[in-house]
């Protein structure tokens, strides 16, 4: 019954998993040695039986010469027990070898830096372990002798196919973002040749007409006009690269090109909105429009009615209005103005299809406009935008040290004017209530 009972164990310790894939037990290897040690002591136990038997059969024919039935049918059946202790054993050990073997390639997936992932290579040793013929063998009390045949899988890991798989690369830069620059957009754009813009501003207008009888004499009217000039400003900024660099990625020169003519334009923005007209400054819009003055009498309490009162002073100077400029901001928080009675949105909604519009103006959203101020007028007639040489991206090594250090300057730069010429159609103001 003991002998039982521990063939019973070895063969549940051989055929119980032994371990998570990729993480080596190294118990389950010592179960199935205990167990082979338990069966090794039973067969033992066996032979120092078996051995007086035999001896007493042999006596017992030398004295009588046959054996007893006793001592022939206990011979018989201590015989069959040591012949299937000893096959079992056998069986054990080539068990435990197998155990032992999958948990050294198992130790080994580990030690290259590979557990735990579903692309590992599966081992010869592990295949062998969890096959379910193997385990039918061992439940079924590991008759005759077992074979199997394994088949190596091709996985993505290193000495499989992995050797042959690259990662892809995409060639693209993830660039920081791009402000969008729409205020030149607004504008009379026009090319020059000239570094200064002699231009006549209107300065004077007594208009007199007025009816006049029949042989009466018509009132005097007088005109003037001032010369104007304004000085094309350049714009420019450099950056510094190896020769190594621009050697080693074909597409570096490029995308610096890219980033120097984006400053250029970004900087220019700035300037025809609100340069200060100081040193190498443009004026600029801002800067030229005339002040908000609200119209006695009239509302002028939220971001609405402030910029429809801008659009009145417009008109008031003889100007139609073509356009509003606002920082982001200002105009989200236009459009969530809410009516009090109702709770709708005043100005559409989230579903409105048109463009932003207030008072049938087009809105241009910019984040080169300060928040909280804001610039309402007919732009296109308002100023004059002189392209005195587009943008100009130069590289060179004739700058200090560079042929020395073996570097490469790139000089981007641009040159333009901006002419107001009609500073009373625009109009500026902020969004501070007292």
């Amino acid at each position: 019954m003991k002998r039982d009972a521990m063939a019973a164990l070895a063969a549940h310790n051989a055929a119980r998993p032994v371990g998570v894939l990729m993480t080596p037990r190294a118990e389950a290897t010592g179960d199935v040695a205990q167990a082979l040690t338990g069966l090794k002591n039973d067969l033992s136990e066996v032979r120092e039986n078996l051995m007086p038997k035999a001896e007493k059969a042999l006596k017992d024919a030398e004295r009588a010469g046959r054996v007893s039935e006793d001592t022939k049918a206990e011979l018989d059946k201590l015989l069959v027990t040591f012949n299937e202790s000893t096959q079992k054993v056998s069986k054990l050990e080539g068990t435990l070898e197998a155990l032992e073997t999958r948990n050294a390639d198992l130790e080994q997936v580990v030690a290259q830096g590979r557990g735990g992932g579903g692309g590992a290579a599966t081992t010869v040793g592990a295949t062998v372990a969890e096959a379910d013929d193997l385990k039918a063998w061992v439940a079924n009390g590991m008759p005759g002798n077992f074979r199997t045949d394994v088949n190596a899988a091709i996985t993505t890991a290193g000495g499989s196919g992995g050797g042959l798989i690259w990662s892809d690369r995409d060639e693209v830069p993830v660039n920081m973002a791009r402000r969008q620059l729409r205020i030149r957009d607004l504008l009379d754009v026009v090319q020059t040749g000239a570094g200064v813009i002699d231009y006549t501003k209107q300065t004077t207008r007594a208009n007199a007409a007025a009816a006049v009888a029949e042989e009466g004499a018509a009132p005097e009217s007088s005109y003037g006009w001032t010369k104007a000039q304004v000085i094309v400003k350049k714009i420019s900024h450099v950056t510094h690269i190896s020769d190594e660099a621009l050697a080693d990625s074909a597409q570096l020169a490029g995308e610096i090109d890219g980033e120097l003519r984006y400053g250029l334009d970004l900087a220019e923005e700035n300037q025809i909105l609100a340069g200060d007209g100081t040193g190498e400054n443009l004026s600029g819009l801002i800067t030229d429009a005339t002040a908000f003055s609200a119209a006695a009498g009239l509302p002028d309490t939220d971001r609405i009615e402030r910029l429809r009162l801008a659009v009145l002073q417009v008109v008031l100077n003889d100007y139609a209005a073509d356009g509003m400029v606002l920082n982001p901001a200002d105009w989200a928080a236009i459009e969530l103005q809410r009516e009090t009675a109702t709770g709708k949105f005043i100005i559409g909604g989230p579903d409105a299809p048109a463009g932003p519009a207030l008072w049938r103006l087009p809105v241009v959203e910019s984040n080169s406009m300060t928040a909280g101020s804001w610039l309402v007028g007919a732009m296109r007639m308002a100023a004059r935008l002189y392209d005195r040489m587009e943008t100009e991206v130069l590289i060179s090594s004739e700058h200090g040290t560079n042929f020395v250090d073996g570097m490469k300057t790139m000089k981007a730069t641009k040159r333009l004017a901006l002419a107001v010429r009609r500073a009373p159609s625009l109009v500026t103001g902020d969004f501070t209530f007292a």
